[in-house]
């Protein structure tokens, strides 16, 4: 079998020579709306759950719209097109709209960066300005969770006349959906919230997971926190393998998001009828294999489907590297994963962005990773708690040869675009 797993921007052929396999796993096909610039127009003028965007911008003063950086691949472009022009008609001085990049706890975009994502003219002709989540001074106090976490949240943002999100659903590792309430936490909150909502207390609650928005904490309390921001207006879209918009909700950030929720999940999840010993995957290739950081991703939505003991083969672009400075001083102040759960269990230790280790520890529990990438050479990778492979194929021989040749693969080519559900 040939296939063709999403790595970087190019993709990465691997053979896979072995008579046990499911899949490719992959998202349901679904058509594409015919035209996006249409569909999205009439979305804004009849929106779930709310007026039409031109009645909500009549007499405002300012907008800020929040679009997801450069790791989510929304069509941020089409979407602020139709948009900009309803804005002004209703008396939105230009000068007074602006883009909010919600970086949550991401190092901040480039300039081209921001021009990939909106275009050219859109950046000669609108402010567009990045979240800093580590800059406290930057946002503003809004109250604390009944489960105890503050609200603290871009001042730019709650100050704003008209608020308005841009987003993609997708499965999402933690909060069970990409999309809605994501871009106000964590996209544009400051680290003192997102170090307790992304603490082992919620994330090792065993709905804080893909598909999981019922019982969920990490969604229900950044929903909470969303709603002490406020939103007027959200627009979410889905998109296929190919990244075409496959669906558009547009209108209440609470009831649009579920409607694309509705929509997304009967497409990205993909019956597999009993756990198998091995998984190819990818991390959905560029912008999401980037760094090691956002590669884990795609080992935890392996999770479902791999035998405990089993094996996740994961290849990974990550050009970028490892992640940030402080994800990648876990990896030097700790031994082992079981080290580094005892001292985030034991509540007196905190680095910035340890919830994704703690995601790759709860992967490691369960079965063995082995990693290609042409990013980072092997003895890096290989003190990041996973093991280097020089390819699929013998990353895969070398796993059948363990686990015998009644072994079971499954692949994944998109990685964490898709969610394997057990039906058996």
């Amino acid at each position: 079998m040939q296939v063709k797993l999403a790595y970087d921007r190019q993709g990465l052929d691997v053979r896979i020579d072995h008579d046990r396999v499911i899949g490719p796993l992959e998202i349901q096909a679904t058509t594409p709306i015919a035209d996006p610039v249409a569909e999205i127009a009439a979305k804004l003028a009849a929106p779930t759950g709310t007026a039409p965007l031109s009645e909500l911008a009549r007499g405002k003063t300012s907008c800020c719209i929040v679009i997801c950086d450069i790791t989510r691949p929304v069509p941020n472009r089409i979407i602020a097109e139709a948009m900009l022009p309803i804005l002004e008609s209703a008396g939105v001085p230009r000068e007074e709209i602006f883009f909010l990049v919600a970086t949550g706890m991401h190092r901040p975009s480039t300039d081209a960066e921001k021009r990939e994502m909106l275009g050219d003219e859109i950046v000669a002709k609108y402010r567009v300005e990045d979240h800093y989540g580590t800059r406290l001074e930057e946002h503003a106090y809004l109250g604390t969770t009944d489960r105890g976490i503050p609200a603290w949240i871009d001042k730019r943002y709650v100050q704003a006349d008209l608020k308005i999100t841009l987003g993609l659903i997708e499965p999402h590792l933690m909060a069970g959906y990409s999309g809605g309430r994501k871009l106000i936490c964590p996209g544009l909150a400051a680290l003192e919230t997102v170090k307790i909502w992304h603490g082992p207390t919620l994330l090792e609650h065993p709905k804080a997971d893909c598909g999981f928005l019922e019982g969920n904490p990490v969604h229900e309390e950044n929903t909470k926190i969303a709603l002490l921001a406020g939103c007027d207006f959200i627009v979410n879209v889905s998109i296929d393998s190919a990244r075409r918009i496959t669906s558009v909700h547009a209108g209440d950030m609470i009831e649009a998001f579920h409607e694309g929720v509705r929509f997304v999940e009967k497409i990205v999840k993909v019956p597999v009828r009993e756990p198998v010993d091995i998984v190819v995957t990818s991390s959905a290739g560029y912008p999401l294999d980037t760094t090691f950081y956002q590669a884990v991703k795609g080992l935890t939505g392996a999770l479902p489907i791999v035998k405990q003991g089993g094996t996740i083969i994961i290849a990974a672009g990550l050009k970028e590297g490892i992640g940030s400075p402080e994800f990648c001083s876990l990896f030097d102040e700790n031994a082992d994963l079981d080290q580094f759960m005892h001292r985030i269990l034991g509540k007196d230790y905190f680095v910035m962005d340890q919830w994704q280790l703690e995601e790759l520890a709860k992967v490691r529990r369960k079965a063995r990773v082995k990693i290609v990438s042409g990013g980072l050479p092997a003895e890096v990778l290989a003190k990041l708690f996973v093991e280097p492979a020089p390819s699929v194929e013998t990353a895969l021989g070398e796993s059948i040869a363990e686990y015998g040749p009644e072994a079971t693969v499954a692949v994944i080519p998109k990685g964490p675009y898709v969610l394997p559900v057990l039906t058996g």
